[in-house]
């Protein structure tokens, strides 16, 4: 029975937790989230203020904790992309097709970032841009793996690395502000990306570290 109950109490400061994360994640998008106060956040979703610190001990760690939320998006992503052998076959429309519609699906959490990464908090800034580098990070364990590459520097696998995210960043953005209900938009994006990419790709032959 006490096992019982506190295994509900646990499940009740996970649901009140997600409320909070969804509710500024909701708050964010209307005005930013250094704009908005710890008592909307906790107004929306659905909590006394003072529940709020039984969570967070702050503004600045909810922003964090929506941060490591967001970005555990792109880590499936890239880990997917590594389980599926079609991706290697056919990497770049494969990378565009997966971009688009992972950003489609996850548009709250792409926008949060695309917002946050260039203004606001300054503890969410910086932890974006942690967590874009360990993307390039993993993003180079994968492409050490293609033609081309396999012999190159570290370093220069990172900068190709570092290339491909911030192509992807770019695409996300188009994605998040594209209109619902615009195939046409979502294919010229498609396209982009694959362009962009292929031209990136274009250098692998070429290049010597």
């Amino acid at each position: 029975m006490a096992e019982s109950a506190a295994l509900t109490r646990q499940e009740q400061k996970e649901r009140t937790r997600a409320a909070l994360l969804d509710a500024a994640l909701e708050l964010s998008q209307e005005s930013g989230f250094a704009q908005i106060s710890l008592r909307q956040v906790a107004k929306r979703a659905g909590v006394v203020p003072a529940a709020f610190y039984r969570h967070f001990a702050s503004m600045d760690e909810l922003g964090l904790a929506l941060v490591e939320r967001s970005f555990a998006t792109l880590r499936r992503m890239i880990r997917d992309a590594q389980r599926d052998p079609d991706v290697f076959a056919h990497i770049i429309d494969a990378a565009a097709e997966v971009l688009v519609e992972t950003v489609k699906v996850n548009k709250a959490h792409f926008a949060f970032v695309a917002r946050e990464r260039v203004g606001g908090s300054q503890a969410v800034r910086e932890a974006i841009n942690h967590e874009l580098d360990l993307f390039v990070s993993e993003l180079a364990v994968v492409l050490a793996r293609l033609p081309n590459i396999e012999n190159w520097s570290s370093d220069d696998v990172q900068m190709v690395a570092r290339l491909f995210v911030r192509n992807m960043v770019a695409n996300a953005e188009e994605v998040v502000e594209m209109p619902d209900g615009r195939p046409d938009l979502e294919a010229k994006i498609k396209e982009g990306a694959r362009r962009q990419m292929r031209l990136i790709v274009l250098g692998f032959e070429k290049w010597r570290s």
